[in-house]
């Protein structure tokens, strides 16, 4: 029950408040205590409604509006009041008197309000007797549970029953004689795992060198032609230059679907076209994807099998099947019991008997057999799993395709509703974001805590940061496969996460059932999420939302997608605005070739929604060196701030009023560039509660030294101004994680603030960036960096260094090493192989010399090694048992080496091979029938570029 969340959010929220905002609770905070525990007892009496939903009818349903409402309208009281005392400090205290003495009567009203509704339960027949107040220890302790749990990172950890299904297409894929085989359509009902085959035949070892070029898109609902096309020629080209890309952005539609036609007519390419939904989405497709004079293929996974006698009734259509009882079985202990591989494990036969009879009911669909495993995973009595199993035998019946998809909808409900109190409004939050779109997950932790689904309470009580309960929140979720893992980064961390589109469709109708969130705009195209249970409220017009939210209290979260021109912010009405002064979260989307007519548009927002938390702009542009209404200095509630890529060029001062912001994105594009210049204030000291702080790439003129000492919280500092600060300032930011420097100008001064006793003990991320070209002389003092930086896990370093320090002296966690331009002389693998956690190490004109060893035991953990730009190298020596688990190797524009290694023949683990811009004779010797196949012929993927 969403609504338990709401209450107890708003009872952390006032715990918070009267911590962090004493001084502007002065004469109140008596009766904030009160409200406390009223709202304690009412979320008592909600979880025993949650046990007896569906009992209630139209009563229960009208109570639980109320309760919400009166949840919401604690909060605004409260914050509104700190605003006004914050914002008039010279008010005499008569006044102040007065105004707190109002606010206290409106809590008291309030008090009272939930007093009766409490009366009205207990009539009702609601207890607090059964209540779960060890809950939250209960989820405290989920980190040792996870230690049971399966973290599903990819899809392909849970394959069962599609080896056939697998051999099959890739079968008809390398066929060269039957020309039917150049359409494969694998297509099915939402959740049947047709993705799933159609990556695992992707990255099948036959497939990888049998196809000179690959490439796989996501098409959806929403296709998207020229992105489409643009992705497509990208991956086949791979590694393009700037330059290519640049010349294939500019090109005209009708010379970009040539130049893609002509390169799959020349190279033999695999094109994965993923979630086709329409024949018309082909027919608009078509005209860069050849059918004929080719031996390129195309595989298409669709919802929609009428799509294959659409475009070529000879192609080969693929539909698997249900799971059979026995792989629905051995795909749901997989899920539910990850230790089940371990020779000693048993299952419990009571745990058998009712996983036999729940995986029965979810008629062979991996997707909610997945879904149900993950949440049995956290079950860990029988009696547990017999609440769930009386729950699914009371709701899932057998029948046809519709009633599967019907339990399939079930199961997932199911999970949602097993979510601890914390977790769903997590849950709730990404239905704003796209179909299909990857969400950074350090942005999206950095929304959580601005929205105060993670309390701070939990810094002082549990020793943990409030990024990392955020963290272990967003691992909660894909433990249950709720929400699964986009991209991977270099050393095995999660970069981004997405939803699965039936996932995104479940968690749509939820947030508008709950009147959580609302979107206004693009996803309203979504037919999948048009598609909302008839017991949602809410219809997906923009009139309707703004009806709806009004009579349930206004909107507290809003995600507008903008189209290509925009001279509005605000989707309200004038006469309107008031209903929605509560607004906390405001999330732009937008088209590609959005532009804003001027940033005078923001006042709107500024003026009327002074209780914003969180207000994301990031990639919506206006015109260049336009500034920032001064008006943002209205929202003293402020917790995340991104203007990233906005064009916006100059800050007012009235921003050091936004003394709550805990996350500013200052950024302005992604490479360094001397014209990405803001101009800034000097108020960024002000900001005492900044944890994550983006600066652009270069600061205009700030009046005076930059002073960023006060800035104790500290966690992110990107893009620092070394011109601008004393660099000595860095030391005192005691809890900083995160730390990049682009102005090379400064490296030297930076290295030098590390002298004996004087370090950042907590830093795990460093990059010291320049444009090498612009500084090709420039020096580091690598030894002095890692000895001031002890703790580091991630180091990229750009610039010349006269010698690496002793394998020792580096950071004993060092697992991602990047050195570009070092120009060593002596061989660096003496000491790189050394490092004993070094699990990816990137190199570019890192070495001039003529011979490089990586000896016997040397790299025990190296996972990837790139290579680039070592033009001098002509004999590089692998010794047998070096890089045992080495997976991915990358060789390029290494001019002079004429082999590989004899001793990448003992790196079993190797899969992945690119050779980029080598000499012809090195890439014909390694050819089948070259001299050093032998040394390679166990990696499955050998790819060459130039």
């Amino acid at each position: 029950m969403m609504v338990e969340s709401v209450v107890s959010f708003t009872v952390e929220r006032l715990g918070d408040l009267l911590i962090e905002e004493a001084n502007l609770l002065h004469g109140v905070s008596d009766q904030i205590k009160k409200l406390q525990i009223e709202l304690k007892r009412m979320r008592c009496f909600l979880r025993d409604a949650d046990r007896k939903q569906g009992e209630g009818g139209e009563t229960m349903k009208n109570w639980i509006s109320e309760i919400r409402k009166l949840a919401y309208d604690a909060e605004d009281v409260i914050e509104i009041y700190a605003i006004k005392v914050a914002a008039s400090g010279s008010m005499i205290p008569f006044y102040k008197l007065k105004h707190a003495h109002k606010v206290g009567n409106k809590i008291i009203s309030i008090n009272s309000q939930i007093s009766d509704i409490t009366r009205s339960l207990q009539t009702y027949g609601l207890t607090t007797t059964t209540t779960r107040d060890n809950e939250e220890s209960h989820f405290a302790l989920e980190t040792q549970r996870q230690l049971r749990w399966s973290y599903s990172h990819v899809a392909e950890e849970f394959i069962v029953g599609l080896d056939e299904d697998i051999k099959q297409v890739v079968e008809w894929l390398i066929n060269q004689e039957d020309q039917h085989c150049q359409l494969v359509y694998i297509c099915g009902m939402g959740g049947l795992g047709k993705t799933t085959l159609a990556k695992n035949v992707y990255h099948y070892s036959s497939i990888r060198r049998h196809f000179e070029g690959f490439a796989w898109v996501y098409v959806s609902q929403q296709c998207k032609k020229r992105e489409v096309w643009e992705g497509i020629l990208l991956q086949l080209i791979n590694s393009p230059t700037k330059e290519e890309r640049d010349e294939i952005r500019n090109m005209r539609d009708e010379e970009l679907a040539k130049k893609l036609y002509k390169v799959q007519q020349e190279k033999m390419c695999l094109i994965i076209l993923d979630d086709v939904w329409s024949n018309e989405t082909w027919d608009i497709l078509s005209p860069a994807l050849p059918l004929k004079s080719t031996k390129s293929k195309i595989v298409f996974t669709s919802r929609n099998k009428g799509i294959s006698s659409h475009v070529d009734p000879k192609g080969l259509l693929h539909e698997p099947g249900f799971l059979s009882a026995e792989h629905s079985l051995a795909l749901f202990q997989k899920k539910a019991f990850p230790s089940k591989d371990d020779p000693e494990f048993t299952i419990c036969s009571d745990f058998e008997r009712l996983g036999r009879d729940m995986v029965a009911k979810c008629a062979g669909l991996p997707l909610a057999i997945i879904v149900l495993g993950g949440l049995l995973a956290t079950k860990e009595t029988i009696n547990e799993w017999e609440k769930i199993h009386k729950y699914i035998a009371s709701y899932l019946i057998r029948g046809d395709v519709h009633e599967r998809q019907s339990r399939l909808a079930e199961v997932l409900d199911l999970s949602y509703y097993d979510l601890p109190y914390q977790l769903k409004p997590c849950f709730l939050y990404l239905s704003q974001f796209p179909e299909d779109f990857e969400i950074p997950k350090n942005k999206l932790i950095q929304l959580w805590m601005a929205e105060g689904f993670v309390s701070s309470q939990y810094e002082t009580e549990r020793g943990e940061t409030a990024e990392d309960v955020a963290e272990r929140y967003l691992s909660s979720l894909i433990s249950r496969c709720m929400v699964q893992v986009g991209q991977i980064g270099s050393t095995g961390k999660i970069k981004t996460c997405r939803l699965h589109d039936l996932m995104r469709d479940m968690c749509s109708s939820k947030a508008r059932k709950e009147h959580f969130l609302y979107v206004i705009g693009r996803s309203q195209q979504n037919n999948s999420i048009n598609n909302v249970s008839s017991s949602s409220s809410s219809s997906s017009s923009p009139s309707n939302i703004l009806i709806d939210a009004r009579n349930n209290g206004g909107v507290r979260r809003l995600a507008l997608f903008l189209d290509q021109h925009v001279d509005k912010l605000i989707p309200f009405p004038p006469n309107e605005l008031k209903n929605h002064q509560h607004l906390r979260s405001l999330v732009y989307f937008h088209d590609k070739k959005c532009r804003v007519e001027s940033w005078k548009l923001l006042k709107d927002v500024f003026e009327n929604f002074k209780l914003l938390r969180v207000l994301d702009l990031e990639g919506v542009k206006g015109s260049k060196g336009q500034s920032l209404p001064k008006e943002v200095g209205n929202l003293l509630w402020l917790k995340f701030l991104s203007l990233k890529r906005t064009r916006i060029q100059i800050l007012p001062s009235s921003l050091g009023k936004l003394e709550n912001l805990q996350s500013l994105n200052l950024q302005t594009v992604d490479k360094v560039s001397w014209d990405s210049t803001v101009e800034i204030p000097n108020i960024i000291s002000k900001m005492k509660r900044l944890r994550h702080l983006y600066l652009p790439n270069w600061c205009g003129n700030v009046s005076g030294i930059m002073q960023l000492e006060n800035l104790i919280n500290l966690q992110t500092l990107v893009n620092f101004p070394a011109s601008k600060c004393d660099v000595k300032d860095l030391l005192k930011l005691k809890k900083l994680k995160k730390l990049v420097l682009n102005d090379p100008r400064y490296f030297q001064k930076f290295t030098e603030i590390f002298i004996p006793n004087k370090k950042l003990e907590c830093l795990e991320s460093l990059s010291l960036k320049t444009d090498m070209l612009s500084f090709p002389d420039q020096v580091v003092d690598v030894e002095n960096l890692v000895l001031g930086c002890p703790s580091l896990h991630k180091l990229h370093a750009e610039g010349i260094m006269e010698k690496l320090p002793k394998a020792q002296l580096f950071p004993p966690h060092l697992s991602k090493l990047t050195l570009w331009g070092c120009k060593l002389v002596e061989d660096p693998m003496v000491t790189l192989e050394k490092l004993l956690n070094l699990k990816y190490l990137s190199c570019w004109e890192m070495f001039v010399g003529k011979k490089m060893v990586c000896s016997l035991n040397g790299f025990r953990k190296l996972e990837v090694l790139v290579i680039r730009g070592f033009r001098n190298l002509e004999e590089w020596v692998v010794e047998n048992h070096a890089m045992p688990c080495l997976y991915r190797l990358s060789i390029c524009d290494c001019n002079k080496l004429m082999s590989v290694p004899d001793g990448l023949k003992f790196v079993d683990g190797l899969k992945e091979l690119e050779i980029t811009w080598m000499p012809k004779l090195f890439q014909t010797r390694l050819g089948i029938d070259g001299e050093d196949y032998h040394k390679v012929q166990h990696v499955p993927s050998i790819v060459f570029f130039n």
